[in-house]
């Protein structure tokens, strides 16, 4: 990663520990609780249906955060869950939260002679990706995850996929679903699900619809005015989400994707 990446992460780890460092920064601890109970049950479905997981399954978490998904691995039914980030703040307090569990420190978009060889039967990659903002970096860190997982174990990843376009953000890149899907093909990952992770609460960057985006807009107005009207707007809308997600198709907003890898890649 850039330098200006890991100074804004770990910027952003110091001076709070809560989900609000990985969310959406404005929106309130309370909606943003909300937003990670709709990753939680759409990352659930997914993987206990195209993930194997056991006493023996030994998985890596990049780009752990607050650690949020090193938990969510465990509920699953993982045997060894390891997490990893960039930022040495992070790195540090998630060492601290957990003692039991192994946490390094580690550059995806690095020098993959850094990293084990087929170590994992699974690696999550959750809400980071798009974070990488140069397009080589981004290159190494898919052929990077493929070097992580075994032949035959499984990616589970969240990424925007936009359907005919690139949108550079000052703190993220929304990439196409055809670069992205020809990264990780390349690298030797053949795709198994798509399921969209958000509907109605996250940003419509793969929609052009003005409703949408009139919803959207209307909503964090609210929610960024009181955490109190975060926590109503986020109770109110969740269920809906919730239905939502298992209804589309595509999704306007992020997707959760399970790839397996199955080939040794370029």
């Amino acid at each position: 990663m850039a330098a200006r990446e890991v100074s804004y992460w770990d910027e952003r780890h110091a001076a709070d520990d809560s989900l609000d460092t990985v969310g959406w920064a404005g929106l309130g601890h309370a909606f943003n609780a909300w937003m990670y109970a709709v990753r939680r049950a759409v990352v659930r479905r997914a993987v206990r249906a195209h993930v194997p997981l056991g006493a023996t399954t030994r998985v890596l978490d990049v780009g752990s955060g607050t650690g949020f998904y090193l938990d969510l691995w465990r509920e699953l039914g993982a045997g060894q869950v390891e997490g990893s980030d960039y930022s040495a703040v992070a790195v540090e307090r998630l060492r601290r939260a957990r003692p039991g569990t192994e946490i390094h420190q580690l550059d995806l978009a690095g020098d993959p002679a850094a990293l084990p060889a087929d170590a994992y039967d699974a690696v999550s990659a959750m809400d980071m990706l798009f974070h990488i903002m140069d397009p080589d970096a981004y290159a190494r860190a898919i052929a990077n995850l493929a070097r992580l997982v075994r032949l035959g174990g499984h990616l589970v990843m969240t990424e925007n996929l936009l359907a005919d376009r690139v949108e550079s953000g000052p703190a993220q890149v929304s990439r196409s679903e055809e670069e992205i899907v020809g990264l990780l093909r390349a690298s030797g990952f053949e795709l198994v699900a798509w399921v969209p992770m958000f509907v109605l609460l996250n940003t419509p960057v793969d929609s052009r619809s003005r409703l949408l985006h009139g919803w959207w807009t209307l909503l964090t107005k609210v929610a960024s005015r009181h955490e109190l009207l975060g926590r109503i707007a986020g109770a109110a809308v969740c269920p809906l989400e919730l239905l939502a997600v298992r209804l589309a198709r595509r999704g306007p907003s992020t997707k959760l994707l399970v790839c397996r890898r199955t080939a040794g890649g370029r």
